[in-house]
């Protein structure tokens, strides 16, 4: 059986270290929080407001380290609540997607694009990926169990030698079938 961790992915963004400085202050670095299920990447203490056309949020995460493009992972019922129309997409495929405002301590940032909601996903380690026969790009198709069971198709499999066997699904795709951090699913084919 080819069974996974589950990681519930809230709304988060990924920032440059341009807009953590815009943001924050000049020099302004990160502070980690607590680190998550991929390795070297962390939780900052730091948050922003995300102000979209309809509605906005207050104290979204920042999860670092910086990145190479600043990025807003949301739910889809997130972008309803923000007024835009996020695009399904991997995380980094950013092209042709809207923008949003993001607000700081001591400024603000408008994006022009860079608003998806994250394909969910399965990071794997090149040796895990190896074991069962997965390759980098490759969508499965993996079943969680319980109450409200389900089976989520079109599931990317990403795989790197840095990464750590964890699947990736956002707040409704975990709501809907009763899912929480920590539960594991099995990948079917």
């Amino acid at each position: 059986m080819k069974t996974v961790p589950v990681g519930v992915s809230g709304r988060h963004i990924h920032l440059t270290q341009e807009h953590i400085e815009a943001l924050f202050g000049p020099g302004a670095q990160l502070t980690e929080f607590k680190a998550l299920s991929q390795p070297g990447q962390f939780a900052a203490v730091e948050t922003v407001e995300v102000i979209g056309p309809k509605g906005s949020f207050n104290t979204v995460r920042i999860l670092g380290p910086a990145r190479p493009a600043s990025q807003l992972e949301i739910s889809r019922t997130d972008s309803f609540a923000l007024g835009v129309k996020a695009p399904v997409r991997e995380s980094g495929a950013i092209e042709d997607t809207p923008g949003i405002t993001l607000k700081g301590p001591h400024g603000e940032v408008v994006l022009d694009k860079g608003v998806i909601v994250a394909a969910r996903h399965i990071h794997f380690h090149t040796s895990d990926a190896e074991k069962w026969g997965i390759q980098d790009k490759q969508t499965l198709r993996v079943r969680v169990g319980g109450e409200r069971g389900v089976v989520f198709e079109n599931v990317l499999a990403r795989v790197h030698p840095t990464f750590a066997l964890d699947m990736h699904i956002d707040t409704d795709e975990a709501n809907a079938a009763g899912v929480k951090n920590g539960d594991t699913a099995e990948i079917i084919d």
